[in-house]
């Protein structure tokens, strides 16, 4: 059975990717990253129940520089965070729309900076990979969760680890509905998920994470296990 380090944002992505891995891969640590984004403090206590539930390690780690070096509306109040729906991430929307909505968020380098930090553990643990939820749909305005990204960016670690960490990212090919289908047959607990870009109580239902979750789960036809346990739902 291989081993891995895995990447923990909370997200309807990252739980999935997680469970599914779980099937062939024995995880040992995974991390959740504070970079002063305003979800932070939910994606860490999401974070904590997900670890406890399946059993392994969890760390914080601290990047408060990252929220110094960026103005993305994820850390800047000041800035707000694009309000989307349905039409506007529609195939028949603009797709400017969507493009604009990515740079309002866009964190430099995260994805980059979190893969190499959770690399330089996996290396120091001896462990082969690093799981992330990368996917088929946010790699269409996200450049970092593509299929390119990954094999770049394994190209880089077979030169900076010794033992040539690997990422895995077992959704790289769904789309969000394919996701939501995923993460039931492998009883993934999205009740502790988060995927809001705010960090309140109950998710917006605007920003474009709860849209497209939103989406994914009713186009699956299963209700969204954290809006029924917030009690948004019913049972």
């Amino acid at each position: 059975m291989t081993t891995a380090i895995a990447l923990l944002s909370s997200g309807l992505d990252s739980v999935t990717a997680i469970s599914v891995a779980m099937e062939h891969t024995e995880v040992k640590l995974a991390l959740v990253f504070d970079y002063g984004q305003r979800s932070a403090s939910r994606e860490i206590e999401c974070a904590k129940k997900i670890s406890e539930h399946f059993g392994f390690e969890l760390k914080v780690v601290d990047l408060g520089w990252l929220a110094g070096i960026t103005g993305t509306s994820l850390v800047n109040t000041s800035s707000d965070v694009p309000e989307m729906s349905l039409e506007k991430i529609s195939e028949e929307a603009d797709p400017s729309i969507c493009v604009e909505s990515a740079k309002s968020v866009w964190v430099p380098n995260r994805n980059g900076v979190m893969i190499n930090i959770a690399a330089s553990f996996a290396e120091s643990m001896g462990l082969d990979n690093v799981i992330v939820g990368f996917n088929k749909e946010e790699a269409v305005t996200f450049p970092d969760n593509s299929q390119d990204f990954i094999d770049a960016i394994d190209n880089s670690l077979s030169y900076s680890t010794l033992n040539k960490v690997k990422v895995m990212s077992p959704l790289i090919g769904l789309d969000k509905k394919q996701i939501v289908s995923k993460a039931m047959e492998v009883n993934a607990p999205l009740e502790f998920s988060w995927s809001c870009y705010h960090g309140e109580d109950i998710p917006c239902d605007t920003c474009e994470s709860c849209v497209r979750r939103k989406r994914a789960f009713d186009e699956a036809g299963v209700a969204d296990p954290l809006l029924v346990r917030l009690g948004v739902l019913p049972e």
